[in-house]
C-alpha cells in the first residue's frame, strides 16, 4: 500500500470525511492502511477560524448570555446597537474573554468536515481541505529534498582555501582546477556554497555571473494529471456520438492584469448566451464557488438541465472536477466536466469567440481590478443582446429565452438591451 496521496486521492478522502466514514472504512476505499489515513488528516488539517452566516468567529464560553457593548469605546469602527459578541475584534479586546476549545478537535476523526454541528459554531475548528494539503505536502518534500547538508567545519575549510583567491580576481573554475584535489567537491557545488551566502565572498565579487539573469523556476504547485483520465476530448467526442441531443456548456477564463482579478465565462453554445463572473483570483476554489452559488439560485433540477455537460481547458483552476460535478446534497451529481486536449483552444472555438465581443470592452492588458459584478452583468447584457447572424438573426438572450425561459435569464442577472442602445466598446464602462 502506496503512503503518498494523489490530489485525486485526496479530494476522495475529503468527500468521505464529509460524510462522517471511519478511517478504516476510508482506509478500505482508499486501499491505504488506517494509520496512514490518521498520520494524513492529523497532519495536513488546518486550524479555520469562521464562524456562520450572521456571527463572526468567536471561541469565548460567554458568548451565549454576554450582553456587553461599547467595549472599544469610541476607537469602534462598528457603532452599531448590537452586542460585541457579534463583533470579530471581541475575543481580542474583551477583559472577560474565556476561552472555549473544542476537544472533538482531539480526538477521531480530529477534524470537524463531517460534524453536525459546523454549520452553527463559531468555535476554532480543524477542517482538512484537499488542495491545501496537497501544497502543503509538496512544499513539506521540496524542503525536505532541498538545502545544504555540510558541517560548519567544512565550510570554514573551504572558505580558508577559496575566498582569497576569489577576492584577487580569480574565477572560481581556475580556483577549481588550481585545488581540485584540496577542495573533494564539484565546482557547481562551490557556485551554491556562494549562492547561499555562506563564504566571505558573494556572488557580487563574481565578475561574470552578476551580468547572467536569473534562471526561471516551474512553479512549485503542479496540476495532477489524474483528474482528466476518463474526460478527456476523445472521452467527450465519444459520449456526443452516443448523446448527440446533449447540449454543451463550454467555460474558459478571462484574464485582466497579472494576478489581479479576472473572469470565469460560461458560454452555452446551442443559444451563444455567455455569462461571466468576477473572481478575486484565477484559482480552483474560486471557481467551485461560482458553480455552487449557480446550483443554490437556480435550483438542483434546473441546473442540471442546462449544465449536463461542460468542455473546459486544462488551467489549473479548473484541476478540481469532483468538486464541480458533485453536490453536498442529494441529488450529489449535478454535471459531467471533459477537457480539451493541450494546446487546442478551438475544440471550445464558440467560447473563443464569443470572448472577441468582451475584448471589445476589456481590451487585453486591461486591468479588472476596479470592476464590480455590476460592471460585468451590465457588460455581458450588451453582449447578450447583440443579433448573430447564425442564430436566424435573433439575439442569444432571445434564443435562451425561447428555450429555457425569461425568468431563468432574470434569475442569472441577464436583461434585454434595446438594439439602439447597445455599446461594446471601453467606454460602456466609464460613463
Amino acid at each position: 500500500m502506496s503512503k503518498f496521496f494523489t490530489y485525486e486521492e485526496r479530494l476522495d478522502l475529503q468527500k468521505f470525511l464529509k460524510e462522517s466514514l471511519s478511517f478504516k472504512e476510508i482506509s478500505r476505499k482508499l486501499e491505504k492502511n488506517p494509520t496512514t489515513i490518521s498520520r494524513e488528516v492529523r497532519k495536513y488539517s488546518s486550524e479555520i477560524a469562521t464562524g456562520y452566516p450572521g456571527f463572526p468567529f468567536n471561541a469565548c464560553k460567554n458568548r451565549f448570555n454576554c450582553r456587553i457593548k461599547n467595549i472599544c469605546g469610541k476607537e469602534c469602527t462598528r457603532k452599531s446597537s448590537q452586542y460585541c459578541k457579534l463583533c470579530p475584534s471581541c475575543n481580542t479586546k474583551c477583559n472577560e474573554y474565556i476561552e472555549e476549545i473544542c476537544t472533538a478537535r482531539f480526538r477521531v476523526p480530529y477534524v470537524c468536515n463531517g460534524c453536525e454541528n459546523i454549520g452553527k459554531c463559531t468555535l476554532l475548528k480543524n477542517i482538512y481541505d484537499a488542495e491545501h494539503a496537497h501544497v502543503k505536502s509538496h512544499e513539506i518534500i521540496s524542503q525536505s529534498r532541498s538545502g545544504l547538508c555540510v558541517s560548519e567545519e567544512e565550510i570554514n575549510r573551504l572558505n580558508r582555501i577559496i575566498s582569497p583567491l576569489i577576492q584577487n580576481g580569480q574565477s572560481v573554475n581556475q580556483v577549481y582546477l588550481n585545488h581540485e584535489n584540496e577542495l573533494m567537491c564539484s565546482e557547481k557545488t562551490i557556485y551554491n556554497y556562494i549562492d547561499a551566502c555562506m563564504f566571505d565572498v558573494r556572488n557580487i565579487d563574481l565578475p561574470r555571473k552578476v551580468k547572467f539573469r536569473e534562471r526561471y523556476k516551474k512553479p512549485e504547485f503542479k496540476v495532477d494529471k489524474g483528474c482528466r483520465i476518463g474526460r478527456n476530448y476523445e472521452a467527450f467526442t465519444s459520449y456526443m456520438e452516443k448523446n448527440p441531443d446533449t447540449p454543451v456548456v463550454q467555460m474558459d477564463s478571462v484574464i485582466g492584469s497579472k494576478g489581479g482579478k479576472c473572469l470565469l465565462t460560461i458560454h452555452f453554445v446551442e443559444c451563444s448566451l455567455m455569462l461571466a463572473f468576477l473572481r478575486d483570483a484565477n484559482t480552483s476554489k474560486s471557481v467551485i464557488d461560482v458553480f455552487n452559488d449557480l446550483d443554490m439560485i437556480l435550483g438542483k433540477e434546473k441546473f442540471s438541465h442546462l449544465f449536463q455537460i461542460i468542455l473546459t481547458d486544462n488551467g489549473s483552476e479548473f484541476s478540481n472536477p469532483k468538486a464541480i460535478e458533485y453536490r453536498e446534497t442529494h441529488p450529489l451529481w449535478r454535471t459531467q466536466v471533459y477537457y480539451c486536449d493541450a494546446g487546442s483552444p478551438f475544440q471550445k472555438g464558440a467560447c473563443e469567440v464569443n470572448h472577441e465581443l468582451i475584448r471589445r470592452v476589456l481590451p487585453k492588458g486591461t486591468s479588472f481590478n476596479q470592476l464590480t459584478q455590476e460592471d460585468v452583468n451590465l457588460m455581458m447584457n450588451h453582449i447578450n443582446s447583440y443579433k448573430r447572424k447564425k442564430l436566424n438573426n435573433r439575439s442569444p438572450y432571445e434564443t435562451f429565452s425561447f428555450y429555457h425561459g425569461e425568468e431563468v435569464l432574470h434569475k442569472l442577472g441577464c436583461y434585454p438591451v434595446t438594439a439602439s442602445n447597445i455599446m461594446l466598446k471601453p467606454t460602456l464602462l466609464k460613463k
